[in-house]
C-alpha cells in the first residue's frame, strides 16, 4: 500500500532511538500518521516542525498499519514565527486542534485548504485571529455541528440577533429570545457585523468552545480541548491582537 502528498505537520513524537512518529494532515488523506526514520535528527528536525508543510510518501505492508515516510520539505513556516508568540500560538493552537478534532485517515479537502490559508497568514496578516475564529466554526461544519448565525430561529428575522441556542446553534433576536436569556448563549459582535476587538474575539471563541465540546464529546468525559487553543485564547485576552 503507497501513497503520495502534501501535507501540514501536526505533531512529531519520537520513536526508537532516531526515528519519530509524525503526523501530518493532508488533503486526499485527512489526518494520517507514519515513522520518519532519522526523524529525530539534526537534518530532518527542521523540516519536521509542526506548521510547515512537506512531501511525503506512505507505504505499509498493509492499509491499516501505521507504515513509513518519506518527507521532502516544501514550505517551512514554524521557524519564522518563533519571534512572535502570538503567531506561534496560533499555529500550535491548529495542529493541535486538527489532531484533537479529525478523525485518522477522513479526508476533510475543504478545512484543508482554509488550514493552509490559515496558517500562511499566521504572522503575516493583522487581522488573522478572526480568521481563526471563522476557522474553527469551519472546523464545527465539518465535524456536523455547524452554527446557523444569520437568521432568527424563530422569526426568520436577520437583524438584531445577540443570542445563540446552546442546544441548536442557531441565533435569536433580543425580541424572541424575551425571558429565556438566561438559558442562551450571548452572539459576539464580531460575529454580527460587529468590530474585530480582543473582547469580541475572546467572546466568539467562547461560543466555538461550547460546540467544540460538545462536537468532541468532552462534555460527555472525553479529553477536552488542547491546552494550545487555551494558550491562544489567554494571550487573545490579554490584548495582545
Amino acid at each position: 500500500m503507497e501513497w503520495t502528498g502534501e501535507g501540514l505537520v501536526l505533531s512529531v513524537r519520537a520513536h526508537g532511538e532516531s526515528s519519530a512518529i509524525v503526523e501530518v494532515f493532508t488533503a486526499a488523506q485527512g489526518r494520517h500518521a507514519g515513522v520518519v526514520r532519522g526523524g529525530t535528527g539534526r537534518r530532518m528536525a527542521p523540516v519536521l516542525m509542526p506548521g510547515n508543510t512537506v512531501a511525503v510518501a506512505w507505504r505499509a505492508r498493509l492499509d491499516d498499519q501505521l507504515g513509513h515516510f518519506t518527507v521532502e520539505p516544501v514550505r517551512a513556516r514554524a521557524a519564522a514565527l518563533l519571534g512572535d508568540r502570538l503567531a506561534l500560538a496560533g499555529m500550535s493552537a491548529v495542529c493541535a486542534m486538527i489532531a484533537r478534532a479529525l478523525p485518522e485517515r477522513d479526508p476533510h479537502p475543504a478545512l484543508h485548504a482554509a488550514t493552509l490559508t490559515l496558517v500562511e497568514a499566521l504572522g503575516t496578516v493583522p487581522d488573522w485571529p478572526v480568521l481563526y475564529l471563522h476557522w474553527e466554526l469551519g472546523l464545527l461544519a465539518d465535524l456536523g455541528f455547524g452554527l446557523d448565525l444569520g437568521t432568527c430561529a424563530v422569526t426568520g428575522a436577520r437583524t438584531g440577533l445577540v443570542w445563540v441556542s446552546p442546544r441548536t446553534g442557531r441565533a435569536v433576536t433580543a425580541q424572541a429570545a424575551h425571558g429565556w436569556e438566561d438559558r442562551l448563549l450571548p452572539l459576539p459582535p464580531l460575529l454580527a457585523g460587529g468590530p474585530a476587538d480582543a473582547a469580541g474575539l475572546v467572546q466568539g471563541l467562547d461560543l466555538t468552545r461550547h460546540f467544540l465540546h460538545r462536537a468532541l464529546g468532552a462534555d460527555a468525559g472525553a479529553r477536552p480541548l488542547p491546552e494550545a487553543r487555551a494558550r491562544l485564547v489567554d494571550l487573545l485576552a490579554r490584548g495582545q491582537v
